[in-house]
């Protein structure tokens, strides 16, 4: 009666606060989920919503511990603990609480993770299951579906089933046909890039590209156009095109901005130490080379293959023969363990190369002949894929 009379809750009265337990600590995982995404103070932020998380559970409040785990999970990931943000963002998931529709991210930062740690079959999974969830509970959400259709696709690139990929692919775009939404059309755009580089169609990877970097400007989304420019920037890398690349690189560099997540840089720091050894700058090819190596540390396998395949070129360009084998062999072995037999290829031939040069005959024939099996089996392998 005083409460109505003085118009506030009793629970003001009680307590001195508007809020409830439960309204208070989503308040406080909000202020914290900002503090982190601003980059300020990130140690103190996960604290707190260690601290909610704790609460919650005692509390039985469910809702607020899935989202401090997916909060925390999502901080793991950005400083590049993939192993950490695995296990808090599964338990998110299992709870639930959590659906593909209602959070896209956290579905897609869980199939990076998966990739990073080197079991891309679960993230080909999860992204299976989502895909399947999004198109049986929402049939006429054409946005959902396709971005869990790009991911299935580039999931299934990664462990090199190209006709799988494609088969999504082709999907997707029957769905999406008459739909206007240009994320939907510049994630399309972006995965049959991926997949026409895959397969060494440079021209059509390209026109793929730029339609993406034309509808991303006009959404001035930066990051994605960042990733954009920097896929661009890969395509003409292999092609061995620095100059084309160089352009790409510097508008990626611009846009990522002064905080980047560590495998946006990474990515970044390995395009531009191949350029640089294309250009035959090998001091700033190993010094972008190892700089990408120290942000991967564990995890990305792929990545870290072609950041070692960078260093090793720096390396041959400085004269140091034996360093550069040993990165060299590590590169062919990461590129063809994770199915880059093309990449790989390359990669060994450059070794064998540098070993000829060195007047190394005896193991530049063995590094080529090597090569040459490595290229069979891509080639054999994309036959396949075809047919």
């Amino acid at each position: 009666m005083l409460a109505r009379k003085l118009g506030v809750s009793a629970g003001y009265l009680e307590t001195g606060s508007e809020l409830n337990q439960e309204e208070e600590r989503e308040l406080r995982l909000a202020d914290a989920e900002l503090k982190l995404r601003l980059d300020q103070d990130p140690n103190e932020a996960e604290s707190v919503v260690q601290d909610v998380l704790e609460e919650a559970l005692a509390a039985g409040d469910k809702t607020a511990a899935a989202r401090a785990r997916i909060t925390m999970g999502l901080a793991a990931t950005q400083r590049g603990d993939d192993s950490r943000a695995v296990e808090l963002l599964e338990e998110a998931v299992d709870s639930e609480l959590v659906s593909p529709r209602d959070r896209p991210d956290v579905y897609a930062t869980l199939g990076r993770a998966y990739a990073a740690l080197g079991t891309p079959a679960r993230a080909v999974e999860l992204f299976e299951r989502s895909l399947s969830h999004v198109t049986e509970q929402a049939p006429d959400d054409v946005s959902a579906q396709v971005r869990f259709a790009s991911y299935l696709s580039s999931a299934l690139s990664d462990m090199g089933e190209l006709e799988r990929a494609q088969e999504v692919m082709s999907d997707a775009l029957t769905r999406a046909e008459d739909f206007g939404d240009p994320y939907t059309r510049v994630r399309l755009y972006w995965s049959l890039a991926r997949l026409a580089e895959f397969e060494g169609k440079y021209v059509a990877a390209l026109d793929y590209v730029r339609r993406a970097i034309a509808l991303l400007e006009a959404t001035e989304d930066s990051l994605h156009l960042a990733r954009a420019h920097l896929l661009s920037a890969w395509i003409m890398g292999s092609q061995g095109n620095p100059d084309g690349s160089g352009r790409h690189l510097e508008l990626a560099e611009r846009l990522l901005g002064p905080r980047p997540e560590p495998i946006d840089m990474a990515q970044l720091r390995i395009e531009q130490a191949k350029r640089d050894a294309l250009l035959g700058n090998g001091d700033s090819a190993v010094a972008h080379a190892r700089e990408a190596l120290d942000l991967l540390g564990d995890s990305h396998d792929l990545e870290r293959g072609s950041a070692s395949w960078a260093l090793a070129e720096g390396l041959a360009l400085q004269g140091d023969v034996d360093a550069a084998s040993k990165e060299f062999e590590h590169a062919v072995k990461l590129l063809s363990d994770n199915r880059r037999l093309r990449e790989a290829a390359q990669a060994a031939r450059g070794w064998g190369r540098m070993l000829r040069n060195a007047g190394r005959e005896a193991e530049a024939l063995d590094v080529l002949e090597r090569a040459t099996d490595l290229a069979v089996r891509g080639e054999n392998s994309e036959s396949s894929r075809r047919r």
